[in-house]
């Protein structure tokens, strides 16, 4: 199983940054993100207290629910 962290480094480096690519690159750039978790718990936490973007929060939720579903499949 990957982690959420692996799931979106996929999203890096658009050439037209999108909410997405966004905060994928900000995670990629932080050297203290949790980038081994699997827990929803964990992250969510990490960005209430370290938001890189308005709605970056709003923005993981429907990310993690994707990774969720690309895990599963």
């Amino acid at each position: 199983m990957h982690t959420f962290y692996q799931f979106m480094m996929s999203y890096r480096g658009k050439k037209k940054p999108d909410d997405e690519s966004r905060l994928a690159d900000w995670m990629f750039y932080d050297t203290d993100f949790p980038k081994h978790s699997h827990s929803y718990d964990e992250v969510s936490d990490y960005l209430e207290s370290f938001s890189p973007f308005t709605n970056a929060l709003y923005v993981f939720d429907e990310m993690w629910q994707l990774y969720l579903d690309k895990e599963s499949s």
